[in-house]
């Protein structure tokens, strides 16, 4: 036997229920021999009789009766399946995976990803923490899907946009003496510097700020993550530059003194993806949640006003987003 058609169980479950080939066919928008025909089409294939004549009434056989059963389970399968691939083309649902920079990923990213977790709870996201480096290999061997990182990325096949624009920051720990109010590269040669140990672009920054102001500085510690960077600040065994939202995305840290570089040293975050990469509804909507960072900035006046009248702050800069 062929296999049943889905068309032919619903013109037969309805006229069992209604009892009628003509309620049947006005409640399907067929035309009553369209019904009929379907009835037929499936007795010929089960090789029996489905419905009987009882009267004017349409009556289903005890075979008729047993087929009514599993095609409403039949039916109610195929709409679900439709309803799931329904979801995928909507942007409902599907597995992304991000790649992304830790500051990024502790510091920025949260907010973003809890909105679309409520806004689309179907969406499968999976984070993983790299350097810009390791996350264009990700993305170029088809393991990470989008990745959110400090540009530039130095590799073929990338497409990167720009996002997010912040400062980098020094923090010295608040028992120091002389504090200035802003931190220059010569500021910088008196004192014990701690480093980022991964190869990441904001390491190679902060040299090349030092480089610029004519100051070698080999650091004296280094650490793998930023959170472990301002405990050692926090703990007095040195000062540090981080960037801005590692500070402005935090909880206040009192024994830890905020101060502003100069001249300026700037670190843009962007979204970058595989050249050619097709897009999902669902990598859309993800793609969408970290364009949206963009309309944040970062507020460098309370800085900068304490800088000028009170000294350095104590405290995380002020952060406003912006609508």
């Amino acid at each position: 036997m062929r296999n049943l058609n889905l068309d032919q169980l619903r013109s037969l479950i309805e006229v069992v229920e209604r009892g009628s080939f003509t309620e049947a066919a006005k409640r399907l928008h067929l035309t009553q021999p369209a019904v009929s025909q379907h009835v037929r089409e499936l007795e010929i294939r089960c090789g029996m009789a489905l419905v009987e004549r009882v009267g004017k009434r349409a009556i289903a056989t005890p075979a008729g009766q047993e087929l009514v059963v599993h095609g409403r389970r039949l039916i109610a399968a195929s709409e679900h399946a439709l309803a799931a691939v329904r979801q995928h083309r909507e942007g409902a649902t599907g597995r992304v995976h991000i790649g992304a920079g830790p500051t990024a990923l502790v510091y920025l990213l949260p907010p973003a990803l809890r909105r679309l977790r409520d806004e689309h709870p179907g969406i499968e996201i999976v984070v993983t923490s790299g350097t810009t480096h390791s996350i264009a290999e990700g993305l170029l061997s088809h393991v990470l899907d989008i990745g959110f990182t400090a540009l530039p990325v130095e590799a073929n096949g990338i497409d990167a946009v720009p996002v997010r624009t912040d400062p980098m920051v020094a923090i010295i720990p608040a028992t120091d003496e002389g504090i200035p109010k802003r931190l220059t590269p010569a500021d910088v040669a008196g004192r014990t510097l701690i480093l980022e140990y991964q190869r990441v672009p904001h390491r190679q920054l902060s040299r090349a700020w030092l480089d610029a102001g004519g100051v070698t500085v080999r650091p004296a510690l280094e650490f793998d993550s930023i959170e472990a960077i301002k405990a050692a600040v926090a703990a007095g065994l040195g000062m540090a530059i981080v960037p801005g939202p590692a500070m402005s995305h935090a909880p206040p840290m009192n024994n830890v003194v905020v101060v502003p570089l100069d001249p300026p040293l700037m670190r843009t975050l962007g979204l970058v993806q595989r050249r050619g990469r097709a897009e999902t509804p669902a990598l859309r909507l993800v793609r969408e949640a970290i364009l949206a960072l963009r309309t944040d900035h970062w507020d460098t006046s309370a800085a900068d006003d304490a800088a000028e009248h009170d000294g350095p702050s104590h405290h995380a800069m002020d952060y406003n987003p912006v609508a």
